[in-house]
């Protein structure tokens, strides 16, 4: 398709960028990106991620020249549940971006995974960018207790060995896993994507009074950005463990949010355990509403069960991990993360800068 002209973009969604005029770019910086391309792009979807990855190949189409479609390959499961892939077209000497989530089977969707990365290889991929919106195991960062592993530098290991050039990601667990690749990587965030939609509602009156709340003081910090981002005060869920070997119980609040709105924030949900006491504890101390705010929805069958009950106004998440159409309740409010990766794609590719997307 056309290129866009840069007048004509708006800002990309999940980003805080706006495009310059034309005549103010650096032209030297612009005549070096336009020859900085690995040979001619291709987007692989990866079985988790088929929907996620034609919305990306949508809007590298929409926003730039590229017409591509995503590419085409063969996936098998034998009866000895070994994973077959076999690429339907020729990769060589291309700038190849497979995008891959790893949403449940985790194991089967990272299997083949590297299947493919090694598929990619052995086709003389000029370049493998792995593209993965949601990576598991990154709680496991660190040796919190005796004769544990490492999982996150594990996996980070191995995607590496599999002959994965460069990264993409979406909210890590905490950011020092950056550091257990030896790779170049682009470690996102949907903060700006979740804040604007929140913004939104602020700005047309739906939300008065607003507190946001920080499921946990574990993500104290970035519950301190939406606060300041929102420009609402900010209170905390204290929780602590009340037994030898029980699980941290929310018990307390640290801040006031009687007879106010409630924004809960956090990075991801498994089984909403601690949603529920969240929920319970900001209702205990006055909480009129209450909305939910996360990025990836890793739900087991426990999580839609438990949001179903909860009496919640809103529950707004993004797409890195795909929610079936059957278990999506009426009150949730899905963000598509496909424009944010769209554009950082593109921009690996003519060697422009990610950092500039957010003002950085």
């Amino acid at each position: 398709m056309k290129q866009m002209q840069m007048t004509d973009l708006v800002k990309v969604p999940g980003a805080k960028f706006h495009p310059e005029p034309a005549h103010e770019l650096d032209q030297e910086e612009a005549q070096q990106s336009s020859t900085m391309r690995f040979g001619s792009m291709k987007v692989f979807c990866g079985n988790a991620s088929q929907a996620l990855g034609g919305e990306i190949v949508d809007y590298i189409c929409n926003v730039s020249e590229y017409n591509i479609k995503p590419g085409v390959y063969t996936r098998a499961v034998f009866s000895n549940e070994n994973i077959f892939i076999k690429l339907e077209e020729s990769v060589r000497g291309k700038d190849v971006y497979l995008v891959q989530t790893m949403a449940s089977p985790v194991h089967d969707n990272f299997m083949e995974m590297l299947i493919m990365i090694d598929a990619l290889k052995r086709d003389s991929a000029w370049r493998i960018n792995l593209v993965v919106p949601y990576m598991s195991y990154t709680r496991s960062d660190k040796k919190d207790q005796p004769r544990v592993p490492i999982t996150a530098r594990l996996i980070a290991n191995i995607i590496e060995i599999a002959g994965v050039d460069r990264y993409m990601t979406v909210d890590l667990h905490s950011g020092q896993i950056q550091g257990f690749f030896n790779i170049p990587g682009d470690a996102l965030t949907a903060f700006h994507l979740l804040t604007d939609y929140v913004i939104q509602k602020l700005n047309a009156g739906d939300l008065e009074d607003l507190v946001v709340v920080a499921t946990d003081l574990g993500f104290a910090k970035q519950g301190r950005n939406w606060a300041e981002t929102l420009g609402v005060p900010l209170a905390f869920v204290e929780k602590r463990r009340v037994g030898d070997g029980e699980s941290p119980r929310a018990l307390s609040l640290i801040g006031s949010v009687e007879g106010k709105n409630v924004l809960l924030v956090d990075d991801e949900v498994n089984t909403a355990g601690s949603v529920v006491q969240a929920v319970n504890v900001v209702r205990e101390y006055g909480a009129r509403d209450v909305l939910f705010a996360f990025t990836h929805p890793f739900f087991s069958d426990s999580a839609y069960d438990r949001f179903a009950e909860l009496d919640l106004r809103e529950i707004i998440f993004t797409n890195t991990l795909p929610i079936p159409a059957e278990k999506k309740l009426p009150n949730m409010t899905v963000l598509s993360i496909a424009p944010l990766l769209g554009e950082v794609i593109l921009r690996a590719h003519e060697g422009r800068s990610v950092g500039a997307l957010f003002n950085e």
